[in-house]
């Protein structure tokens, strides 16, 4: 397969994967075969936290994933590989040889390098580091090269062109995350009521919403449905809009492409955030009624409503836990918290380390989810 065409396969699986973290082992392996890599980690964590600690890691080699392996590698090296926070450092990016972060001292001295990766197959590999929402960093780490030698340019060009769409998956899967929905179908997205949903036809024409997503487009505040198409009121806005719009439903079977956005709206509210993500249609018609493309919506004004109290008591948290919790589930980052609530950064990781003790859990992730779990119990409370 030439190169486009095995950009457009990998695309289409990422689309798939947004959703589901069970599709992104077959993601994994047709990078790995795009970029000549025998295998590829996906690392995402905390860029300014002490501990960094990590919300999403998906490390497989050709598809497969050696738990044994890997296991071994996170229990007794990760802490003490010199190169992890060296890539914790690196700038937005940067591609780099992952001998290059070691010193010529810790290339004969460091356990990770001698020891660890040569088991991996990550010796002679390369990695790079993303920003992403919310203070998140995003790791990104090929093994060796499936060929004997060094890298070859197309290559590196290949892992140069997936970065923006490696970065909008992760975004996105952060958020569909967040909202409780990996693993939903379309249909059971319509029924999340903690995130904006629209189904669009193969034209752009608007299927379905949730009701979430049709109180902001019948309030008409940023964007709206005009005759059954979506518009912003903004006409720089608007000129945007469709051009995402025009990416995620290409027309002829090109290559479709997922776009990310912030829309304003009046008076100083904040923006709303939207998501177009192409719907992988494997059929060969163009049925005017099969969903083309899904369109996500937050909108900070109102998130989820959840009582600090209720919280605590359902979770078993201390007022001062719960609080920094519900703060999580909103979106807030931990120096966010800090500042609102006064505190230290150390003292709101305390709090979070000590909630996740008590509820015997090691992810935000899993935290954000508990803690949304009760917004239904907590609306009916008010």
């Amino acid at each position: 397969m030439d190169p486009q065409g095995k950009l457009s396969t990998v695309l289409a699986a990422l689309h798939d994967a947004t959703l589901d973290d069970a599709l992104w082992p077959r993601a994994s392996a047709l990078i790995d075969d795009a970029c000549g890599a025998t295998g590829n980690a996906l690392v995402v964590s905390e860029r300014f936290a002490d501990d960094a600690r990590i919300h999403f890691r998906a490390c497989y080699y050709r598809g497969e994933r050696n738990e044994e392996l890997m296991q071994d590698y996170f229990c007794n090296y990760h802490h003490r590989d010199e190169r992890v926070p060296r890539i914790r450092q690196l700038p937005d990016g940067l591609l780099v040889h992952t001998p290059d972060l070691y010193t010529e001292r810790e290339k004969k001295t460091s356990p990770a390098y001698n020891e660890a990766l040569p088991r991996t197959g990550d010796r002679n590999g390369v990695a790079l580091r993303l920003d992403g929402a919310d203070n998140m960093s995003i790791s990104w780490i090929f093994a060796d090269p499936g060929q004997p030698g060094s890298w070859e340019s197309y290559h590196m060009e290949m892992i140069e062109r997936l970065v923006p769409h490696l970065r909008r998956f992760v975004h996105i899967r952060q958020m569909v995350a967040n909202a409780q929905a990996l693993g939903s179908s379309l249909s059971g997205l319509l029924d999340n009521a903690r995130i904006g949903v629209i189904h669009l036809g193969h034209q752009g024409r608007i299927l379905e919403v949730n009701g979430r997503a049709l109180e902001i487009l019948r309030r008409g505040n940023g964007f709206f449905d005009h005759k059954g198409y979506l518009r912003a009121w903004l006409p720089e806005e608007d000129v945007r809009l469709q051009r995402l719009l025009a990416a995620a439903l290409p027309q002829f079977r090109a290559e479709a492409a997922a776009g990310s956005m912030t829309i304003g709206r009046f008076p100083e509210l904040p923006r709303l955030v939207l998501h177009i993500n192409p719907v992988n249609d494997k059929s060969l018609d163009f049925d005017a009624g099969r969903v083309a493309a899904l369109v996500l919506v937050t909108d900070p004004e109102t998130p989820p409503a959840l009582d600090v109290e209720l919280v605590g008591e359902a979770l078993g948290l201390t007022p001062a836990e719960a609080e920094v919790a519900v703060m999580l589930s909103r979106g807030r980052s931990t120096r966010d918290i800090a500042a609102a609530t006064t505190r230290e950064i150390s003292t709101v990781y305390m709090l979070i380390r000590r909630a996740y003790r008590k509820l015997r859990i090691s992810r935000q992730a899993d935290l954000v989810r508990l803690v949304l779990s009760l917004a239904d119990f907590s609306a009916l409370r008010r």
